[in-house]
């Protein structure tokens, strides 16, 4: 007699055919049968039960933005739905493709004010691509496989799928559909590849504009060969970092973020012609470097671009990425800058790096730029920094080098509070025997910090960077900047030390540059999560929003 097969089991056999490594959640009645598979089965993909949903949204996120690939991440009925709204909106904002299966009550209760009763797919239609609500179970299958499909297609975004109880555990007699090939697109056409060629022979200054879509590694690699035989300066947005390798350094020129005030933003305000390579403005609203509307800006990329006043290239060269790339090399194969712009680039550099050195700190505090120093020192390319919302978060993606894609990520889309650490745990799932370093502010810490536990539990070689200030602190230096005064921004007093004692980490304090560097130095192997609390010294923050450069550099 064949085996019964459930609505549970069509959902896990998806998973399956979809090479998926790990599943992130929390249980609940409406979806536990779905748990019992992938907890039992050891053909399943990995079962990490975290202590929010959220944080479980965070981390399927951070497995598509490590790896491109949709990240799961399953949740009961209810208020386990609505938690994962914040992990599905961010990763919608910012181009990371995200699977998310819901659990619901029975179909007969939809319509009722029963417990946990709600419409799961309208309030997640305005947060992904695709929100759906499953009638039937042996539909599961197919809706699943369409869902991953437009999760990652084109821009990368979340898809919701609501199964209802009775779904899950009906009886179903077809089997989970494997995942179809990719559909394939080439390169942009010929004529698009000479238009932009010509444009880059014609130019004084062009400039590269390196987005999110860049850091995949075939695009990286097609972007890095083009850069090895014709040396354009390139800026990188925070999402971006990374994709400017070691051996290239001298073509980057910083990223752009936050505040008009960068190496970058002047390089693309000096620039003659723009490309925009992977480029999408909500990284960095065009409105920030292109202020005046006169840039000349053509687009590489694998999806039209989305227009507004200060966003309007002049041509679009869609396809994939890098095989565009890749045509283009030949046809400007030779261009080199003229000797006025390589003195100006030249200049530029010189006068931005006196603004990375280290100044002194108040007593018993750290000043950021000795924070970022001493992970410099200590990170290796191929280990993985992920960066909360916070002061830190300008501090690190201004002076924070990184040179492989998808190793140094942000939150730049939605600045979201509390993605760093449980970003850390999917790159410590999925890059083993690599630490992995995480920072978050004492505020954005909080907003997950429970996920700790997860790390503990799972011996993971995470260290936890506190940048402790007792201040929502990006806050608080903004409203000074504009009001003259803040509100609304001071919190109480944590020790992180116990706080991670209590979870099972380990926990040191660090209140110098040298104590900090001694403590990192000295986390040689890791067989656990590490916490260092270091009380920063944010006196300089003001600076963050001044202007940098003379005038003449714009």
């Amino acid at each position: 007699m064949a085996e019964k097969k459930f609505g549970s089991d069509l959902i896990v056999d998806s998973l399956i055919n979809h090479g998926v490594p790990v599943v992130f959640g929390v249980p609940g009645a409406k979806i536990d049968r779905v748990f019992e598979r992938l907890e039992h089965d050891d053909a399943a993909p990995q079962l990490v039960v975290t202590r929010h949903e959220q944080g479980a949204s965070f981390m399927a996120q951070g497995v598509a933005r490590l790896t491109g690939e949709p990240g799961v991440v399953i949740a009961t009925s209810g208020p386990g739905v609505s938690n994962l709204a914040t992990g599905l909106l961010t990763a919608t904002a910012e181009g990371d493709a995200v699977l998310a299966i819901g659990g619901q009550v029975k179909r007969a209760d939809l319509l009722k004010r029963a417990h946990q009763s709600m419409n799961n797919a309208a309030l997640m239609a305005p947060i992904s691509k695709y929100s759906v609500e499953i009638e039937a179970a042996e539909t599961l299958s197919e809706t699943l496989a369409n869902a991953w499909r437009i999760a990652k297609s084109g821009k990368g975004g979340a898809s919701f799928v609501s199964i209802p109880q009775d779904v899950t555990d009906a009886e179903v007699g077809v089997k989970a559909i494997k995942p179809l090939s990719e559909p394939k697109i080439g390169d942009a056409s010929i004529d698009d590849i000479n238009y932009l060629a010509q444009a880059v022979k014609n130019a004084v200054l062009p400039v590269i504009l390196v987005g999110a879509g860049a850091s995949d590694a075939k695009v990286a690699k097609s972007l890095r060969t083009l850069l090895t035989a014709v040396k354009i300066p390139v800026v990188e947005t925070f999402q971006g970092a990374g994709v400017i390798s070691r051996d290239l350094e001298r073509t980057f020129f910083g990223r752009v973020g936050l505040f008009r005030n960068q190496p970058g933003d002047m390089l693309l305000k000096r620039a003659d012609l723009v490309i925009a390579v992977g480029y999408d403005p909500i990284e960095y609203e065009a409105r920030n470097w292109n202020a005046e509307i006169d840039s000349r800006v053509i687009v590489i990329d694998d999806a039209m671009a989305e227009i507004d006043t200060y966003y309007q290239p002049e041509r679009e060269l869609i396809g994939d990425i890098a095989a565009t790339l890749d045509s283009l090399l030949p046809a400007i194969m030779g261009y080199q800058l003229p000797e006025g712009s390589m003195d100006y680039l030249l200049g530029l550099r010189q006068l931005t790096q006196l603004s990375e050195n280290p100044v002194s700190a108040d007593k018993g505090k750290v000043h950021p730029l000795d924070i970022v120093g001493a992970l410099q020192e200590i990170v290796h390319d191929d280990e993985t920094v992920t960066v909360d919302v916070g002061s830190l978060y300008i501090w690190m993606a201004r002076y924070f080098k990184s040179y492989e894609p998808r190793h140094l990520l942000f939150s730049n889309g939605m600045q979201t509070l509390g993605v760093a650490l449980p970003w850390a745990i999917s790159a410590a799932l999925l890059r083993p025997g690599r630490k992995v370093y995480s920072n978050s502010g004492d505020g954005g810490f909080l907003f997950t910090g429970q996920e700790l536990e997860v790390a503990v539990r799972l011996k993971l070689p995470i260290v936890q960077i506190i940048w402790d200030d007792g201040h929502y602190n990006m806050v608080e230096f903004q409203e000074i900047m504009k009001y003259g005064k803040s509100a609304g921004v001071e919190l109480g007093a944590v020790d992180f030390v116990k706080y991670a004692q209590a979870m099972g980490a380990r926990g040191f304090k660090a209140n110098s540059a040298d104590e900090l560097r001694t403590i990192l130095s000295g986390l040689t192997a890791l067989d656990g999560p590490v916490v260092v609390h270091v009380p920063v010294d944010y006196s300089d923050n003001i600076k963050l929003g001044e202007t940098l450069l003379p005038d003449e550099f714009y």
